[in-house]
């Protein structure tokens, strides 16, 4: 369900809106907010709700790993896009669970008219390195389907 209002949205976002992004806004077009789930000094596996208000998404990236690594997303609200390098976008929604193998160059985040959060996981690896590489182009984003 899309979700334009932010108040109506923190209603439904179970896993909080967390703190502005601050650390990666240079990789991000529009504003997006972090609450880590874990603790990476407690734990392997470092989980955090990840909040894109309408229209942000994050640049191209890749999870470098040389075994095991890679991201899962784990859909909890409004709505969003993903998007591997030379394949069609895929539409997410609360309970759509992407697997994003290492070495994949991808991209996701919100529609330009929904407010979105995910679960994002870090899966863990061997000699895992995230590359941060250009921006999602307007035209390319304003070319995607309004669903």
């Amino acid at each position: 369900m899309k979700i334009e209002n932010q108040d109506q949205f923190n209603e439904i976002n179970v896993f909080g809106l967390g703190t502005p992004n601050d650390a990666y806004a240079q990789y991000f077009s529009g504003q997006s907010f972090l609450n880590p789930l874990t603790n990476p000094q407690e734990t392997a596996v470092f989980l955090a709700n990840v909040t894109f208000e309408p229209g942000c998404r994050n640049s191209w990236h890749i999870h470098h790993a040389q075994k095991g690594g890679g991201q899962l997303l784990i859909c909890t609200a409004g709505e969003g896009w993903y998007q591997e390098e030379g394949k069609a976008p895929v539409s997410l929604h609360p309970g759509v669970v992407i697997t994003i193998p290492a070495n994949v160059k991808h991209w996701h985040g919100a529609k330009k008219d929904s407010w979105f959060s995910h679960i994002a996981v870090e899966v863990p690896g061997e000699h895992t390195a995230n590359e941060w590489l250009e921006p999602v182009s307007d035209e390319d984003y304003n070319a995607l389907p309004n669903e």
